[in-house]
């Protein structure tokens, strides 16, 4: 399933197929890389993609092959970008269901929050460094982050979530 420039729902779709097959033993680490490395060409596939190994039970980000990994890091700021946004939102939606006593969603947010955090430790340390410290400064009212963060409409506590996790990405 070859698909050029997929959108968001087709990258989903393909990536779930990908997983399913690569967890069966049908598809080798270097297979699934070509193929990963197909949808992270474009912001909608690389975002769809990103959806199915972060929020479902899809076992790759957990045992993530070298060879993912090393599409990933060739993918290099968008990839760090989408994963920093993503650590973002996880991180302020785990303080909301559990506002909520939503455990179930808090649980899932953590999770997502869990595999940001060992993704960005696999990327490139500089740039994850210079982004991360882009997104602090959002969290401080200084920069770029700061539209992305007052259109989700973070409170403090949630941006205080958020400030601890990125610490958790220099721990280990």
């Amino acid at each position: 399933m070859t698909i050029k420039e997929p959108n968001f729902e087709q990258a989903m779709q393909a990536a779930t197929l990908w997983c399913n097959s690569w967890e069966k033993g049908e598809l080798s680490d270097e297979v699934l890389a070509e193929r990963v490395e197909e949808l992270l060409e474009s912001r909608a596939g690389a975002r769809g993609f990103f959806v199915i190994i972060l929020a479902t039970d899809c076992p790759l980000i957990d045992r993530l092959p070298e060879s993912i990994l090393i599409k990933l890091r060739c993918a290099g700021e968008k990839i760090i970008d989408l994963t920093v946004r993503n650590l973002a939102m996880s991180s302020a939606m785990a303080i909301h269901h559990q506002r909520k006593n939503d455990l179930n969603s808090q649980n899932l947010s953590e999770r997502i929050t869990r595999r940001c955090i060992e993704v960005l430790r696999e990327l490139e340390p500089n740039s994850v460094k210079d982004r991360l410290e882009q997104l602090i400064e959002g969290i401080n009212g200084i920069g770029r982050d700061v539209e992305f963060l007052e259109k989700w409409e973070y409170d403090l506590e949630q941006k205080q979530a958020i400030s601890n996790n990125i610490l958790k990405i220099a721990e280990n």
